[in-house]
């Protein structure tokens, strides 16, 4: 049979609030150790003596504040206005001053003559690009409006370096095989001729032989901005294909 507990008297349920009670009285007593105060006990017998003496007065005269005065001002002596009387008989001259005004019914005559008449010339700015131009450089046998004139211009130009570029030289030059850029940028100048052409890819032959094909291209009719000659900047990307 077996021995039931009574529930009630079992202490292990008490066993954590007997921890806490236990902690705190042991914090407690480091608390208590830790304030508490003790003092050294010196033997009061074997002090000597202090003797109090009172320390030397010394009397301070009373001197007494002499009031300074600052000195009076130097002020100047009055000026008398001296009065001069004027005779009746005396003549006074009286200074006229002419009106700059003009009536109406008066007329106003301007010499012409010495009027220069000078035109203001109104300043382009230069290398205006291709798209954005108002009357594109004309290629030779080019016809048409604005439009025309561009797509024309284009073709030709391409035709004209498809035409002398040797493809054979890229292989000349070791270039591996596939498609190969180019980039061509030059200016049509306001006589119409190609200028300042630069192009830059794989290999500085091809560089050379494009310069050279570009810069030989015909004389142009220029552009123009809003009436006037100007020149025009143009480029174009070249693309050819290296084959082993």
């Amino acid at each position: 049979m077996e021995v039931k507990k009574n529930p009630k008297q079992q202490l292990e349920n008490f066993s954590k609030i007997f921890m806490q009670i236990g902690l705190v009285l042991s914090l407690f007593i480091i608390y208590a150790l830790v304030e508490h105060k003790t003092y050294e006990k010196n033997d009061v017998k074997s002090l000597g003596q202090a003797h109090m003496t009172d320390e030397i007065q010394e009397d301070i005269p009373i001197v007494a504040i002499q009031e300074i005065k600052p000195p009076a001002p130097k002020t100047p002596p009055p000026v008398v206005e001296q009065i001069k009387v004027v005779e009746d008989d005396l003549k006074v001259e009286e200074t006229v001053i002419e009106s700059t005004e003009t009536d109406e019914s008066e007329s106003v005559i301007v010499n012409t003559e010495d009027i220069i008449e000078v035109e203001e010339v109104e300043e382009v700015v230069e290398d205006i690009p291709f798209i954005l131009i108002e009357n594109v450089p004309v290629y030779p046998g080019c016809k048409g409006d604005n439009t025309k004139l561009k797509a024309c211009f284009t073709k030709n130009v391409t035709q004209y370096f498809g035409k002398r570029f040797d493809t054979s030289l890229a292989t000349e030059l070791g270039l591996s095989e596939g498609k190969k850029k180019m980039f061509v940028i030059f200016r049509i100048d306001k006589t119409g001729k190609v200028t300042n052409v630069n192009a830059r890819g794989p290999h500085p032959r091809l560089e050379k032989e494009v310069v050279e094909i570009i810069s030989s291209l015909p004389k142009m009719t220029p552009g123009k901005q809003r009436g006037l000659p100007v020149s025009v900047s143009y480029s174009i990307p070249i693309t050819f294909e290296v084959r082993l």
